[in-house]
């Protein structure tokens, strides 16, 4: 069976999902049983649609649109925007922006992950090749809520972080090959703001976008986000390891992928790159190649300039 890891970044971490496609193609040996890349997801920069986590201070040219997309689809790998503003309005459909995204990865291979049902409507009515995926914003608790979603004809559906590691729940699912494990949720278990967290994250988007074709002095401040809960920043898969939500590799091969699990989701799309390069080599690579995978990893993007290393100071 594939085990699917779906990759965090079209911008951002583009060069290292980039480099982990390359490294799963020229040496399978490295990578866990059965490991494959289900899709690269998140958004190019600034998109209004944007939700989950905020993006600001790029914009993305329709030139490096169309070659992400091109290059990842040569490569096998879908890519899924995470188009889950929740406080879309009518007027926001006719954006040129996050419609030629659309518009350039409407082949059928590619996807969408969506919460508003306005939003849902619209694509499927004029981007009817994209595949549709539930997102985890719609935090659907229960096993028969998730049964009601599969129903309704997703591509697939991403399951909230609490019912990770809840089994007996879990063997309820009717399809598990259509649901996808979010594996290292960095917010507390039963976090009790994160619904009004994803709704704040929308409107600064919104705001964000706006922004962009005002000058300076007419610009909207964006709204700060003050929550005890919100330590997710300082997260990474050694941290959360204690979480009730957390999803060890070791249950990954030996409990989901038994009963059927097939999709697992890396989150960190705004995480800071070695926190996502050592989550990659925690899920997808086998122990013992680990070290070596990292400095290969790190030696090449240092070559590329994709991350600089200063020297240290001779000390005198």
């Amino acid at each position: 069976m594939e085990v699917k890891f779906h990759l965090p970044g079209l911008r951002r971490n583009y060069p290292l999902n980039a480099m982990f496609a390359g490294l799963l193609k020229g040496h399978p040996e490295y990578f866990r049983e059965g490991v494959t890349i289900g899709s690269c997801f998140g958004e190019f920069p600034t998109s209004l649609w944007n939700g989950g986590r905020n993006s600001r201070g790029d914009q993305c040219s329709p030139d490096y649109v169309i070659a992400v997309v091109k290059s990842l689809n040569e490569w096998g790998i879908p890519v899924r925007y995470t188009y889950t503003n929740m406080l879309l309005e009518e007027k926001d459909l006719e954006d040129v922006y996050c419609n030629f995204c659309l518009k350039t990865a409407h082949n059928g291979m590619n996807g969408v992950i969506l919460v508003s049902p306005l939003l849902e409507k619209y694509v499927r009515e004029q981007y009817p090749k994209m595949k549709i995926t539930s997102s985890t914003c719609k935090q659907i608790h229960g096993v028969d809520g998730v049964n009601a979603e599969l129903e309704k004809g997703y591509d697939m559906v991403v399951l909230d972080y609490n019912m990770n590691n809840r089994f007996d729940e879990l063997e309820k699912i009717k399809d598990k090959e259509r649901c996808e494990i979010l594996i290292n949720a960095a917010c507390e278990p039963n976090c009790p703001r994160r619904g009004a967290h994803y709704k704040h994250i929308s409107e600064n988007q919104k705001n964000i976008a706006m922004n962009m074709r005002l000058p300076k002095e007419q610009q909207v401040p964006l709204k700060p986000w003050d929550c005890k809960y919100a330590n997710g920043a300082s997260q990474n898969v050694y941290t959360i390891r204690n979480f009730s939500t957390y999803v060890s590799p070791e249950d990954i091969w030996e409990k989901y992928v038994p009963m059927g699990f097939q999709n697992f989701k890396i989150e960190g799309r705004t995480d800071d790159f070695f926190v996502v390069l050592e989550a990659y080599c925690h899920y997808m690579i086998k122990p013992e190649y680990q070290g070596e995978v990292r400095i290969m990893v790190l030696k090449s993007m240092q070559n590329a300039n994709v991350v600089q290393v200063c020297q240290p100071s001779v000390l005198r």
